[in-house]
């Protein structure tokens, strides 16, 4: 059976993840360890016991996401043979995947998501950006609605999750008129995400700017499994390249509907989700039922989907 595994992203996280993990397997606290001698903070000691309003400010969140998702990998590797033959992230997850794949050093990829999360809060001030989820409503609905937002003001569509869910992303005024105008639409529902930054929008184009400098002091390798990159839902081989990509995907959107698509034409039938939740896992599902989706977050469903796989 051809199987992906995917990795999720900021949004995910939550004060007491991998706490069940980390009592059966000696690696998930190893992990973090390792990440946090490249913070210079304890990491395990944030994810654990919080407080929330830190763990969730993204220069924590990302790193904090990285070792949650290579952590979680690292105990599928200790527990079974059975192995993906593509990964893709969504969003910070694509970074994950790039360290699973083998492009990425572990400590190298930590203290570039420390910095990238920096830049993006240097670019985008806390409280003056947001994202925010809506339901319900069509792409194209969704889009028109940002002509109609103030001229100074900036929202885009930052993810494209399932089809009727779109993040919308820009400075908190744009992205309220939005939701608001959304409701009107009929939006089934529209949520404020736990972020700190707006992503994937042009409002972090400085934050790449930066990021690319950053860039050109990281080492990388070619991936020795294929990655699918969240901003053109190709597969690239080539290091500039990737470098390229990931300059982009800090302000273009998460085409996460066509990557699942895209894997679904490469024949994959099942898809493990590495990491804290099963959002993405919910998002599969509603992109394309005839996927088995296994999120893997716990002891319990490490087992669950080893088994589902086994079978």
């Amino acid at each position: 059976m051809n199987l992906a595994c995917v990795f999720p992203g900021q949004g995910s996280q939550y004060v007491g993840m991998l706490k069940d993990l980390a009592s059966s397997f000696s690696q998930v606290e190893k992990i973090f360890m390792e990440a946090s001698m490249e913070l210079g903070y304890d990491l395990w000691q944030l994810v654990a016991n919080g407080p929330t309003d830190v763990l969730n400010e993204t220069e924590h969140t990302q790193p904090a996401m990285l070792a949650a998702g290579i952590a979680v990998w690292q105990c599928w590797q200790s527990e079974t043979e059975i192995q993906p033959k593509y990964f893709a992230g969504h969003s910070l997850g694509e970074y994950t995947a790039l360290v699973a794949s083998g492009a990425l050093n572990f400590r190298d990829a930590i203290k570039l998501v420390k910095k990238r999360g920096q830049f993006m809060q240097q670019a985008v001030p806390q409280g003056k950006g947001a994202m925010a989820v809506i339901l319900g409503l069509d792409n194209d609905v969704v889009t028109e609605l940002f002509d109609k937002v103030s001229s100074v003001d900036i929202v885009e569509a930052a993810n494209f999750n399932s089809p009727g869910q779109v993040v919308i992303a820009g400075t908190i005024h744009a992205v309220n008129q939005t939701i608001r105008m959304a409701r009107e639409k009929g939006a089934r529902r529209t949520l404020l995400l736990p972020v700190s930054v707006p992503s994937h929008c042009a409002l972090m184009r400085p934050a790449a700017d930066d990021l690319n400098l950053a860039l050109m002091d990281i080492e990388m390798q070619y991936p020795k499994t294929p990655v699918i990159h969240n901003t053109n839902v190709k597969i690239s081989t080539d290091i500039d390249e990737i470098k390229s990509i990931l300059v982009k995907h800090i302000y273009r959107p998460v085409r996460w509907v066509e990557t699942v698509q895209w894997l679904v034409q490469q024949h994959v039938m099942a898809i493990i989700e590495c990491g804290p939740g099963k959002v993405l896992t919910g998002l599969n599902k509603c992109i394309d039922k005839s996927l088995i989706s296994l999120p893997v977050f716990n002891q319990a469903t490490l087992v669950k989907a080893i088994t589902s796989l086994g079978e």
